[in-house]
């Protein structure tokens, strides 16, 4: 079993863990300690409003993310997105108070990878320790970040112990293609591999092609290319949210989860963009484009196969990736959407450029 050392990673946070660490549950003191250091710590100018906001609802005193969609869990996705937002709106209090939880809570001693998910209500918060590799990459991604922000080597050495366990343990090679799975467990089923398209973060992967050389990178990041590429289903031609790659080539909705465009698959299009790859996602933007045209709502998801819709619309932050892909004005910070999913999509629309 190999083990990692993350006292110098926790020794890093401890600043920022005296400010929040002692905050009992529902104890505001903590947060608004955190938020009044990063304000002090803020370059001159005022803080995007849109990452203000997120951060005084969602960010707890003890450095999590809480989503309020799934009962006020904590998640590898959320923490990663909070540490990325803090990089990109140069607020390294609340950085080192989501590295420190992270990696306190969520860190393996057996790979550097994270366990996808914390539930405070539960005696013991960590009960599925298996890893969502959206939420690695992206923390890997914020971490280099940092680290060449803030010139703080011991982040850039995490962010290297991270990226080599993605691609070590975490790409499966099949027929010619370097597949990335979802997680370590529970996705390579010996004749297919189940894919989730939107963990493909380009703007991360790119950046880790020009950090570990294009010799680790370039097979894995060609293989997302083609699966975007090919994933594109129904008389829309639009990708799933899940998909299913069998080892002879063939690419399907994955069978055993809905066949739809939606929840999971609007950060295609939006990871697309940011990477400068919207010709991969056309079709998801004619779509778009040709509801808006016939002043017809876009559905929160569509099946591929039958071409039913959602009974309800995008909600605010779907709505903030459209306008990204449609090159229309975002909406005003005072819309922030009212849930934890829908803030996070308003924030990446708003901020990956």
């Amino acid at each position: 079993m190999v083990t990692f050392d993350r006292r110098s990673l926790l020794l890093s946070a401890m600043a920022a863990a005296a400010v929040v660490g002692c905050s009992r549950k529902g104890d505001t003191k903590g947060a608004k300690a955190v938020h009044a250091a990063t304000a002090a710590a803020k370059p001159k100018g005022p803080a995007d409003p849109m990452w203000t906001s997120f951060r005084d609802l969602y960010l707890a005193p003890e450095g999590r993310i809480v989503d309020n969609g799934n009962g006020g869990i904590s998640h590898s996705e959320g923490q990663s997105y909070g540490m990325l937002m803090a990089v990109l709106n140069n607020d390294r209090p609340a950085f080192e108070a989501l590295l420190g939880w992270t990696e306190a809570h969520l860190a393996r001693v057996d790979v550097a990878l994270y366990s996808w998910r914390y539930d405070p209500r539960q005696a013991n918060p960590v009960t599925d320790t298996n890893n969502a590799t959206d939420g690695d990459t992206v923390i890997a991604w914020a971490l280099a970040k940092a680290a060449r922000q803030w010139d703080m080597p011991t982040w850039e050495k995490r962010s290297a112990q991270i990226r080599a366990a993605i691609r070590d343990r975490l790409v499966v090679e099949r027929a010619g293609q370097h597949l990335l799975l979802p997680g370590l467990v529970g996705f390579d089923h010996g004749a297919a591999v189940t894919i989730n398209p939107s963990y493909f973060v380009w703007p991360a992967l790119d950046d880790f092609r020009r950090f570990d050389g294009p010799g680790r990178w370039e097979p894995v990041i060609a293989t997302c290319e083609a699966l975007i590429g090919a994933a594109r289903f129904g008389d829309h031609k639009l990708p799933t949210d899940w998909i299913y790659v069998r080892n002879d080539g063939v690419i399907l909705p994955a069978p055993d989860k809905p066949a739809q465009f939606g929840f999971d698959a609007i950060r295609v299009p939006l990871f697309a963009v940011a990477g400068h790859r919207a010709g991969l996602v056309a079709p998801i933007t004619d779509y778009w484009r040709a509801k808006m045209q016939a002043g017809q709502p876009i559905p929160a998801w569509i099946d591929v196969q039958t071409g039913a819709e959602a009974p309800y619309p995008l909600s605010a932050g779907g709505m903030d990736v459209v306008k990204r892909l449609l090159g229309e004005p975002l909406l005003a910070h005072e819309a922030l959407a009212a849930d934890y999913y829908g803030c996070v999509l308003q924030l990446l629309a708003r901020f990956l450029r």
